[in-house]
């Protein structure tokens, strides 16, 4: 009864929660930064920045899964170089934040270690939003180039002709 409830494809429903995490987690870890400097307890002020990277890293784990349960569908109608392009991607999202979230653990601490903590954190959320951007472009290739919708518009998931309209539209 509740599988009826979420949406088919899955994949592109939940794609855009980990890539607005990598948008927001800097600003969080700026804002935390901030507060600690101005006296706020690190655990307190961090915590929040911590708790956004393990959002991060949950739900890119979560999107990344949904890929893999779609990839054969898809597959059929896309070139595979690009689909491999799109799944490398998301890898590397998944291991830097990864890596991001280990090194905010750090940020709690209140001495030497945990300054350094946050910085290295801080410098990291960049990385994560540039394998965010690299994802959800090569994700958009699929879905804008190569036609990987079809795979759920057209007839047995068959290329519909690329940038054909779809439906006798014209």
């Amino acid at each position: 009864m509740f599988a009826d409830l979420l949406p088919v494809p899955l994949h592109p429903a939940l794609v855009h929660l980990p890539i607005a995490f990598a948008v927001l987690l800097p600003l969080f870890a700026i804002g935390g930064l901030i507060a600690i400097q101005r006296g706020a307890a690190p655990r307190a002020a961090w915590g929040i920045t911590v708790l956004m990277a393990a959002a991060l890293v949950a739900s890119g784990l979560v999107a990344k899964e949904t890929g893999e349960d779609e990839e054969e569908r898809v597959e059929r109608v896309v070139p595979e170089a690009a689909l491999k392009a799109h799944e490398e991607a998301a890898d590397r999202f998944v291991v830097i934040g990864l890596s991001v979230f280990a090194l905010s653990l750090l940020g709690l601490r209140r001495d030497a270690i945990g300054n350094a903590g946050r910085m290295v954190t801080t410098l990291g959320t960049v990385a994560v939003l540039a394998a965010g951007y690299s994802v959800g472009h090569a994700g958009g290739q699929l879905v804008y180039q190569h036609g990987a919708a079809s795979a759920y518009t057209s007839p047995g998931g068959a290329p519909t002709g690329g940038s054909e309209p779809v439906s006798g539209e014209r």
